[in-house]
């Protein structure tokens, strides 16, 4: 699939972009671009990694609920509401933004960086968009009673408890997967597109379990996509657009995930070069092409789908949208 930058009647630029859709029920699948293209899974992971806080009784725990879990799950915008949740995590285990290994960094929020710059305050490790899990996972090495020095390392008892976890939901073996570090500082592991999008279509099969920690986790998200994610993001506007029917997630350099929820499927893709502004028509792309979203829901979808670029004086000058002549072709 290629997604162009046009300006007037010129391509000025073009995204090469990989995608995988796996459906747990009955096995088929469908792909667009490379079928066996591989990625980090970055931030796309959160929602597995926030399993283990629900699994070993960390919530219960330290009385936290499903606005938390939320935000654990986050790659959030900095907004007060991001940040006070975060705050209130800390608070519930006894510790404070420095605790946190995660670098501070402005809010990705636009007006909440505006009002923090004229507050006159610098941001801190809370407003990092990855505060939350962070903040998670200090409190899983608290309430099990490990050291929680160093729970960021690829070595230490809470990272071991990710790769443990993962095996139920990946068909690789975690521990011989690539594993890097992430921009926020903890390992995140790279796989093929096909095996995140059957992670995240088991997450949707699963999550009709009533009580199970997988229910948890996806109702936290698709009830509260504005802890999850963030003013103006992809995940949040495709939430918001199907009334939680499809949960997504992004992660950095271009990656994005989704689950519908009452059908058992997932879906990954990844933008080669990694730019995020080709993510949104991509997806829709995707989702309209395999008959995914319906009428409505496209149609909520639609300044996702071909997204204006605007002058510097709010004109029109051009627009970001799937080349329909590319010869991409579903299959599966």
């Amino acid at each position: 699939m290629i997604i162009d930058v046009e300006r007037g009647a010129v391509v000025e630029s073009s995204h090469r972009v990989h995608a995988a859709v796996r459906f747990a029920r009955d096995g088929r699948d469908a792909t667009f671009g490379d079928p066996g293209a591989s990625s980090f899974w970055r931030s796309a992971l959160k929602p597995f990694q926030a399993l283990m806080v629900v699994e070993d009784g960390v919530l219960q725990a330290f009385g936290l609920d499903d606005e938390d879990l939320a935000v654990i799950c986050a790659s959030h915008g900095g907004t007060p509401d991001h940040v006070g949740r975060v705050e209130r995590i800390l608070d519930a285990i006894g510790q404070v933004p420095d605790d946190l290994r995660c670098g501070p960094h402005v809010p990705y929020h636009p007006e909440s960086a505006d009002a923090l710059r004229r507050s006159g305050l610098q941001p801190g490790r809370q407003h990092n968009n990855c505060s939350g899990k962070h903040a998670s996972m200090l409190a899983l090495a608290l309430h099990r009673g490990w050291d929680h020095a160093g729970y960021w390392r690829y070595e230490h008892p809470v990272q071991a408890r990710v790769r443990a976890l993962l095996l139920d939901w990946i068909d690789s073996d975690p521990e011989q997967l690539q594993w890097a570090t992430d921009g926020c500082g903890v390992p995140t592991p790279t796989l093929p597109l096909a095996e995140m999008a059957m992670a995240y279509a088991r997450l949707a099969e699963r999550s009709t379990v009533a009580g199970s920690p997988t229910a948890a986790v996806v109702a936290a998200m698709t009830s509260h996509p504005e802890l999850t994610s963030s003013p103006g993001r992809e995940p949040l506007r495709v939430m918001q657009a199907t009334g939680g029917r499809l949960l997504a997630k992004e992660g950095a350099e271009g990656v994005l995930c989704i689950a519908g929820i009452d059908a058992g499927w997932g879906m990954a893709l990844k933008v080669e070069d990694g730019a995020r502004r080709a993510v949104g028509p991509a997806a829709v792309e995707a989702l309209v092409r395999l008959g995914l979203v319906d009428a409505r829901e496209r149609e909520a979808l639609r300044e996702l789908a071909d997204v204006p670029i605007l002058s510097t004086r709010g004109a029109t000058v051009g627009r970001i949208h799937p080349r329909r002549s590319d010869g991409s072709a579903a299959g599966g």
